[in-house]
């Protein structure tokens, strides 16, 4: 399955850098321009599923870029992820076709978020959900990956973040194997140069908190590894 492919105009170097970086570490691939002239032969020769347009452009602004996409094709999400944060600009934006509006400064994860957001409400598959089912069965537990939530049999609903969304997700694929510490921090987050591990500790005590109901559904630290997620059956 090929990787979600966006479509990013930005002329903030430092900014764009950053983030194009980021969504990479993540599997998406980045088409980043940066001048607006530019922004529709680009997008032509890249066919994105999603756009992420800055408005404030040398040479064309990311409202005539938006306008002009949704003209030829209708059906892609974009979102503006600009400083113009007058009502007005945001009011101009939903007018020439966006699907959302992001005032700089944000976070990567709300960003990250938003996209996917996007990509299921336009019927488009999420890259960590390209290959996975939206739901997935662990345990006694039904994870909804599209609605971050876990269901227990009993009818008790857990809300997940999007972190633990992540974090689960990499376990319910490596069912009784072993995962090595660094490749979790490698594929939940990224580049993100703010994490710390101990975050990474923090939020295996809130899964295995989730899954106390489960007694079978043990996450097992192996030290200087990383972690086993074991699920045994209810027979065993």
């Amino acid at each position: 399955m090929s990787a979600i492919k966006i479509f990013y105009v930005e002329d903030e170097i430092f900014l764009s850098k950053i983030i194009k970086e980021s969504l990479e570490s993540r599997g998406y691939e980045v088409c980043l321009v940066r001048d607006g002239r530019f922004a529709e032969e680009e997008f032509i020769a890249f066919k994105p599923d999603i756009c992420v347009l800055d408005v404030m452009l040398p040479n064309k602004d990311g409202f005539e870029i938006g306008q002009d996409i949704k003209v030829s094709n209708p059906d892609i999400p974009i979102l503006y992820l600009t400083a113009k944060d007058q009502t007005a600009d945001v009011l101009r934006g939903f007018k020439v076709g966006a699907n959302d509006y992001i005032r700089k400064p944000c976070s990567i994860e709300e960003l990250i978020i938003r996209i996917e957001n996007l990509l299921i409400l336009t019927s488009k598959k999420t890259l960590t959900e390209a290959t996975d089912s939206y739901e997935m069965r662990i345990g006694n537990f039904t994870f909804f990956t599209h609605k971050y939530s876990m269901k227990h049999l009993d009818g008790e609903s857990i809300s997940l973040s999007h972190k633990e969304v992540e974090l689960l997700k990499l376990f319910a694929k490596n069912i009784n194997k072993t995962i090595h510490r660094q490749d979790i921090l490698d594929q939940v987050w990224g580049n993100d140069s703010f994490f710390n591990s101990r975050t990474l500790d923090v939020y295996i005590t809130k899964l295995r908190s989730y899954f106390k109901k489960d007694k079978n559904i043990k996450i097992i630290t192996l030290r200087s590894v990383g972690y086993h997620f074991l699920v045994e059956s209810a027979n065993s």
